[in-house]
């Protein structure tokens, strides 16, 4: 049998790295891909949001939104994918922040606050019905 080269330590880390990358951007892509949620889907008790504050929730078909609670009475959806390269948003303090690329949104009608993206958040219609948040 023929030798077969061995790679270097530095060979197996690059390779490892690209790797983790790929899976990386294609959990992003797949986020941002997922369909929008069915009219009628019920999400999260409305309990569990406090005034003022957020929370991330998934949707049946694995749409990722962020729903943000503006009164005793309110509460908004706004989907989760950045619109620079779809990674997840998450409330940190006062906005909606990207942790791949920093960009800042509001949380209420998911207007770009930083870049690089350069489009809101889309919204998803949501109502309050019997405790509970639902798709509009």
């Amino acid at each position: 049998m023929p030798d077969r080269p061995v790679p270097s330590r530095r060979q197996v880390l690059a390779l490892a790295g690209a790797g983790a990358a790929a899976v990386a951007l294609a959990s992003c892509a797949e986020e941002a891909q997922a369909p929008p949620p069915q009219p009628g889907e019920r999400l999260l008790p409305v309990s569990e949001i406090p005034v003022g504050e957020s929370r991330s929730v998934r949707t049946a078909e694995g749409a990722e939104l962020v729903l943000t609670r503006v009164s005793e009475d309110e509460v908004v959806a706004l989907s989760a994918a950045c619109t620079h390269q779809g990674c997840a948003v998450r409330r940190e303090t006062e906005d909606l922040v990207c942790p791949c690329h920093g960009s800042r949104f509001a949380p209420v009608d998911g207007a770009v606050l930083q870049g690089p993206a350069d489009e809101p958040l889309p919204s998803v219609p949501v109502r309050i019905e019997s405790g509970t948040v639902v798709v509009g």
